[in-house]
């Protein structure tokens, strides 16, 4: 199998590179939807596009009779940024949108298991490619889902792989329990009387009301927040005025919240709204909140990370296997469908390279044999691996 990849890896670069080229935002992803579509046709799989309006998946059918449905997910959007690194060949030519998480990567990985198991298709197992968009931002899983992915197409687990700067080459790492935490976006609008910043005494001073807000806020974590409990509540957009003489009437603020257990989550965001709305009634002000529960965190079930990090163990060695890594407080929307079926999201480390989102950022061709590795162990060993017992949700 290594020895496949590591024959078509120059074929797999030129598509990684295609499609890195050509980058595209959540929901947009039209012309990398094509791409996979017609890759997966082309080796024979039956495909379903138009699934969160440009997801697509496509279907290895088992060769005798289906026992088994595993369910492998790849993203497939780019981050609206602008890509620095002019000199690379395969640069962004769109200007504001740049594949700077490696999902070209993913797709690519995605794609060469698929063409893999195409050649080499499996007894009893079915297998389902999800190639998802949007998961930057608006979290497209969560539409997937939404929109009846698993009513479609029915797995018993879905398994989900990112790459991850700085750690060590090929080596993978998944914890049971949360891996990632939720993250929440609020929208916070305060708005009084404004007026001359000569006589601030005749107005009312949102900007500063924001700003003592914003200080209070972080006691939430600091004081409110169990200590052992980990979670993070970050100010990140602060709006108000156009004049350097005018004290504004309305100032905005947004930021993220961050858990990994839900019962912080709920309770950040009760006390947030609580302190918003008191706050503003003292500073005789006006309220607007708005707050958006977008991604879940991504909670990996025992069995199926257990499961996960043996075929990685089989496949590299023990020594190159992670299974209590630390959790991260970034956010991921696979961790909508791991509400829904149970499964494993596993991070897969890229060696030295500028973080993810950043400017200067590449996904490491080198991880694309690896990664199509795994995706095709995962799928082989249970059709191999009789003691691996699949239960589905009750």
């Amino acid at each position: 199998m290594q020895k496949y990849f590591e024959t078509h890896h120059e074929r797999y670069i030129r598509w990684r590179h295609d499609l890195h080229a050509h980058p595209e935002t959540a929901f947009e992803e039209y012309r990398t939807a094509a791409f996979v579509a017609s890759k997966l046709k082309s080796f024979g799989l039956e495909v379903t596009e138009g699934l969160a309006k440009t997801g697509v998946v496509g279907v290895l059918k088992a060769v005798k009779d289906t026992q088994k449905k595993i369910g492998l997910r790849a993203d497939l959007d780019a981050l609206p940024m602008t890509e620095e690194a002019r000199e690379r060949p395969h640069c962004s030519r769109h200007d504001g949108k740049m594949h700077a998480c490696g999902h070209d990567g993913h797709t690519v990985m995605l794609l060469a298991a698929a063409e893999y198991l195409s050649t080499h298709p499996l007894p009893n197992t079915e297998v389902v490619f999800i190639f998802q968009p949007a998961e930057e931002n608006v979290a497209g899983g969560k539409v997937m889902v939404d929109e009846g992915l698993f009513d479609q197409f029915p797995v018993e687990q879905v398994f989900g792989l990112h790459n991850l700067p700085n750690q060590p080459f090929g080596h993978i790492a998944a914890r049971i329990g949360p891996q990632m935490a939720s993250a929440d976006m609020f929208k916070i609008t305060l708005s009084g009387q404004g007026g001359h910043a000569a006589w601030p005494h005749q107005c009312d001073d949102v900007i500063l009301a924001a700003s003592e807000l914003v200080s209070q806020a972080q006691a939430l974590v600091s004081r409110l927040t169990d200590p052992l409990q980990a979670a993070v509540l970050s100010v990140t957009q602060f709006h108000a005025g156009e004049s350097d003489n005018v004290l504004p009437s309305t100032v905005t603020l947004r930021g993220t919240v961050r858990a990994l257990d839900e019962q912080v989550r709920a309770n950040i965001e009760a006390k947030l709204e609580c302190l918003a709305r008191s706050h503003a009634q003292l500073k005789g002000l006006e309220l607007t909140w708005h707050y958006d529960r977008r991604y879940t965190a991504t909670v990996n079930e025992a069995q199926a990370t257990q499961y996960a990090m043996d075929c990685a163990e089989e496949l590299w060695g023990k020594d190159r296997v992670d299974r209590q890594p630390a959790p991260l407080m970034g956010a991921e929307d696979f961790g909508w469908m791991l509400r829904v079926k149970d499964g494993c999201y596993a991070l897969l480390g890229a060696g030295p390279s500028p973080m993810l989102h950043h400017p200067h950022y590449d996904f490491n061709d080198d991880l694309i044999p690896l990664g199509a590795s795994y995706w095709v162990k995962l799928a082989q060993g249970l059709e191999l691996n009789s003691a691996y017992i699949c239960l589905k949700r009750t």
